[in-house]
């Protein structure tokens, strides 16, 4: 199980997804799984993962057909299996230290709330 399941909604930005995924995979921090969710995209996005997957057993897939930002986190919600959930735009991209502070916020904030909320 890893720490964190960082999932990453993907609808036809194939101009922006390399720099975000390369982001990821530039990461201090690295028990974490990728959660690609596919929204049906008709550009390349959906062969630019599959680079991503091909090179990196920690990124995954999940496509479906088009149905929007909502049916997609909560598809990837149900299939994160990290202790906790952290969400890459895919037009965005990390700082290479992001996970390593989430971690650390998220076990801080356990820590200091034993665990609740």
């Amino acid at each position: 199980m890893p720490a964190i399941s960082l999932l990453i909604p993907i609808y036809n930005v194939e101009k922006y997804l390399r720099e975000c995924l390369d982001s990821v995979l530039a990461q201090s921090f690295t028990d974490f799984e990728a959660i690609c969710i596919n929204d049906g995209s008709t550009d390349s996005s959906r062969a630019i993962v599959q680079e991503y997957l091909d090179a990196d057993g920690r990124f995954r897939v999940i496509d479906k057909s088009n149905s929007g930002y909502g049916a997609s986190m909560n598809q990837g919600l149900d299939a994160a299996t990290g202790k906790y959930v952290a969400i890459l735009e895919s037009d965005d991209a990390f700082t290479p230290d992001a996970l390593e502070v989430l971690d650390h916020a998220f076990k801080n904030h356990t820590q200091r709330t034993g665990g609740k909320g």
